[in-house]
């Protein structure tokens, strides 16, 4: 039998306590091969940034002089997500992410407080870690059929998607620090011949709800005016005139940003407050009365 559930007290956390307590930005960084994600690394202080070294691409930044973490399997990437995060009370004792496996990991990897003098993880990146999870998918009992014994592809990304729901939730929630998420962006075609762009990530599920479970969604890009020469910059809200993904959830973002990505924390932690809520504009445009068409002459 599980024990009797015993509530904790509830805690009202007061306007005051709330602005006080320092919040870290979660984000994920994504534009085309080449264009210069992972070189974002040198507008980050070094002595307060962690580089989590999925992808072996680290020639771009071989001269940044901070510390890095190289991870080549599913279970050390979600090992660290763990020791950087810290427990999930939600977990059970027999599930990732719970407290018992916390004081596995601590003991494997060390004190926590080594976190500590790091208030930025940058992780390069998103799309190789859904690829080596879905690697470790595909030898779970659940990925194998039970009829034949066979992959089962279905089982198989089913857990993906949880496994990669579960790992970015979990960053998600790391207190006091930044985590930001490198992600390749593919140029692709639908049905209709319309192009679109989409982050390269294994499965569908973790494509479509990562935009809701980080605050930022930034893409890096070249940017060609109608005169000038073109130039690499941020694109940081939802509407915007080139089509890529973006969103911004601290509302203190223009559309285009210097590309600079220690800036553009800055200016994120700028806005708080009364000024914060001022700078929102839910305004419509002021245009002149027009008579629907639609209507006309009716």
């Amino acid at each position: 039998m599980s024990a009797p559930f015993q509530p904790a007290p509830l805690k009202i956390i007061t306007a005051d306590e709330r602005l006080r307590k320092t919040r870290g930005i979660k984000g994920v960084l994504t534009g085309i091969s080449g264009i210069g994600k992972t070189s974002q690394l040198w507008t980050l202080d070094p002595e307060r940034t962690l580089f989590v070294n999925l992808e072996a691409g680290e020639l771009a930044v071989q001269g940044w002089p901070g510390d890095e973490i190289r991870v080549r399997d599913w279970e050390r990437a979600r090992d660290l997500a763990c020791w950087i995060g810290g427990p999930n009370p939600a977990m059970r004792e027999d599930q990732p992410y719970s407290q018992r496996d916390y004081d596995r990991v601590c003991a494997a990897f060390g004190d926590p407080s080594l976190l500590d003098k790091y208030d930025t993880i940058f992780v390069d990146s998103i799309s190789v870690a859904s690829r080596i999870c879905m690697q470790w998918c595909k030898g779970q009992p659940q990925a194998q059929s039970d009829r034949s014994g066979k992959l089962d592809l279905r089982g198989a990304y089913g857990l993906l998607g949880q496994e990669m729901i579960g790992w970015l939730t979990h960053l998600q929630h790391t207190p006091r620090k930044n985590i930001w998420l490198v992600g390749l962006l593919d140029r692709k075609i639908d049905d209709f011949g319309k192009p679109y762009f989409a982050m390269q990530i294994e499965g569908s599920k973790t494509g479509l709800e990562l935009p809701g479970i980080v605050d930022e969604v930034i893409t890096l890009a070249e940017i060609r005016p109608q005169e000038g020469a073109p130039f690499r910059a941020f694109v940081c809200t939802t509407i915007n005139d080139f089509g890529f993904p973006a969103k911004d959830r601290s509302g203190r973002l223009s559309m285009i940003e210097q590309a600079h990505l220690g800036r553009l924390m800055a200016k994120i932690r700028a806005g708080s407050g009364a000024q914060a809520s001022a700078d929102l504009d839910f305004d419509l445009p002021q245009q002149p009365a027009q008579t629907n068409p639609m209507t006309k002459g009716a």
